[in-house]
Formats: C-alpha cells, structure tokens, sequence
C-alpha cells in the first residue's frame, strides 16, 4: 500500500476528530468537578494536582513527545478548564506584551481574563481587594539578580506565593524595514538593551541608527509599529501583539537568561506535591547580636532542609540598621521538619506558601 500526503492529511484529520470528541468528553467532567467545587467553596486552581497530572503523563509516554511539550499541551487545556469550572481574572505587571504578561500566558493560558497594571504595588493590591483573583510579578532574573519591590512588599501585604513560573527571556528585533542601514531609531527598555549589546556591536557597527530607551519593551514595539524606519528590541508577545514583522529572534546576548515570576493569591494553600519549595519571612529579634543569624540558619542544616535563597532586606524601623529576611527552602511548610523550625520560632517566621518547585 503506498502512502500518500493525501492518506497521512486523512488520518491525521480522522485523529484530530477524535481528539476533539475526547477534549469534549474532558470538559464535561471538569464543568462537573467545578459544580462540586462551588458547592464547597473550594479553590479550583490547584499547581499540585496539575502537576500530578504531567508527572503521570510524562511517565507513561512513549511517544515523540518530550516533557515540554506535553506541558505545552497540557497547561493549555487546564487553562481552558479552569474557564469552565470558574472564570478567574488574572492581574500581571503590564503592559500588554511585557515578559510578565508572556509568564501569565504560560501558567493560565490564552483565554483567561487579563488585567494589565502599571506597577508592582498595584498588582499585590488588585489581589489584596478582591478585584482579581491571582496576580503575576517577577521576583528575579538570573543575569540582573531580585527584583526588590517585590520582595519588601511580600513582607507588607498579608498575600500567599500560590505558584512559580519561569520562562526564558529572549528578544527579537522587530521593525518594518527590510534594510538594517534605513533604520534611524531603535526602541527598547535599557536592561534590553545591555542585554544585547552583542548583537547590537555586530549588527549596526558603522550604522547611524540610534538607540532610544523607553520605559517598558512593549512601548518599544507600539513605537515601531507606528512609525517607519524605527525598530524595536522587545518580546516575541509584545511584536505579535503590535503586528510588528519580526526580522531577527533570540537576539540576547546569553541563552540562558531566565525571569522568575510569583504567582500571588489572597487566601490559597497548596497540598504538598513531594516536590515542593517554601518562601519564608523572617523577622529575628536581637539581630544585631552575634551568632542569632547563624543559630536560625543552624536549624535548616540540623534538619537536612535545602535552603536555595536568603535575601536582606532593611526593616525600616526607627534610626538603627536592623534587617528581616526572605528565604526560600525546599520542602513544604506541613512536612515535619520544616513545621519543627516553625513552630520553633513561632511569632518570628511565618511561612508566605509551599508551592510547586520548578526545576
């Protein structure tokens, strides 16, 4: 039997009916599951079931698909089920198009409600009011080091870390000039610009094109899409997002650059997942005394808990230099050791979520 492209587009339009017909099937029992959760009030977003579910997957898969892209998939249709079960708008860090926007994509997919906001603060005070229900900020990025508002203000607001996501930053250089020398102007926020400083040198050595900085990459590309001859060093979300043809993609000068972001909610709790991480808040009294650090920190050695993150931060508090801080531990806050530490130091360190480690 010979194989023809019009015999392979058959059966792959005869998969796709049946997969449709599948996803249906799923969707009738989420909007089930999401009649129970209203009747008990319950929280319908849920980091550790979905990742008990790609776990279970990954395991069984035999297939072309790796675990990215089976994580791809999936993310998207919980997305698309949570929708059903209980639309839940979503506040990130705007504006539309920025990487904050893109991390929000990649945890609640593309048909949630969005609210973009101008400020860190005003996304930690859309979840604190009520008026969204989860809120999405960055927390550090791996070249630029923590994003301090974020964490001071972890320290402020009575919020819960729900979840953490964690993309690649990759720029593209989008414009509607064909020819690099008919470029006058280039847009872009500073930071993108130091972090593409390489392709930049290569690229418009001898070229008269200016750099311009701008507050925001997603206002870069709303430049170039308005006027002619400019350009934009922005995201591949905020160029789609501004029809603004991309010319060159992953410009960054490393690879490896990667944001961290938080996913914050009011009143969430997360069961533990055997794979968890811990963000802690620490206010030791006596600081300025020798060794008190050093006896708190003691406790996570003595009980083989990882600690991945201590950060400093100034208290604030009359004219004196006094400290609290942010650390993060592997392990949830429900499991025996970390609830010894706790308990221990009851009044003074307080646990702000256990959530879903990612790698």
């Amino acid at each position: 039997m010979n194989v023809t492209l019009e015999s392979l587009r058959n059966d792959i339009d005869s998969l796709d009916d049946q997969l449709l017909t599948l996803l249906n099937r799923r969707m009738e029992l989420v909007r089930q599951v999401g009649d129970l959760k209203r009747s008990s009030n319950a929280i319908i977003y849920r980091p550790e079931r979905e990742k008990q579910i790609l776990d279970r997957l990954h395991q069984q898969n035999n297939g072309l698909l790796n675990r990215s892209a089976i994580e791809a998939i999936f993310l998207e249709i919980f997305a698309v089920s949570r929708n059903l079960e209980l639309p839940e708008r979503v506040a990130f860090l705007g504006p539309e198009g920025s990487f904050t926007h893109q991390a929000a994509e990649s945890r609640f997919g593309a048909m949630s409600a969005y609210m973009a906001l101008p400020t860190i603060r005003s996304v930690f005070e859309g979840v604190e009011t009520g008026r969204v229900r989860f809120g999405v900020v960055p927390i550090e990025n791996n070249q630029e080091g923590v994003v301090n508002e974020t964490i001071d203000l972890l320290l402020e607001k009575d919020l819960r870390i729900a979840a953490e996501a964690q993309i690649p930053v990759h720029f593209t250089f989008a414009t509607q000039t064909e020819n690099l020398r008919d470029i006058t102007h280039i847009y872009s926020k500073d930071i993108a610009f130091r972090q593409c400083s390489k392709f930049l040198s290569d690229s418009f050595d001898g070229l008269q094109a200016e750099l311009v900085p701008v507050e925001s990459t997603s206002k870069a590309a709303k430049l170039a899409a308005q006027q002619p001859r400019t350009a934009a060093i922005c995201s591949h979300i905020a160029a789609k997002l501004f029809d603004v043809p991309v010319l060159f993609d992953n410009i960054e000068d490393s690879d490896l650059n990667r944001t961290r972001f938080l996913i914050l909610a009011k009143d969430f709790t997360n069961q533990p997942s055997g794979n968890d991480k811990t963000t802690l808040i620490a206010r030791l009294p006596n600081t300025e005394s020798p060794g008190v650090l050093a006896e708190f920190l003691q406790e996570f050695n003595a009980r083989r808990i990882n600690l991945t993150k201590i950060e400093s931060r100034p208290l604030r508090e009359g004219a004196t230099f006094r400290y609290w801080f942010l650390l993060e531990c592997e392990g949830h806050a429900d499991e025996p050791a970390l609830k010894d530490i706790l308990n221990l130091y009851r009044g003074d360190v307080k646990s702000v979520g256990s959530y879903v480690r990612v790698a």
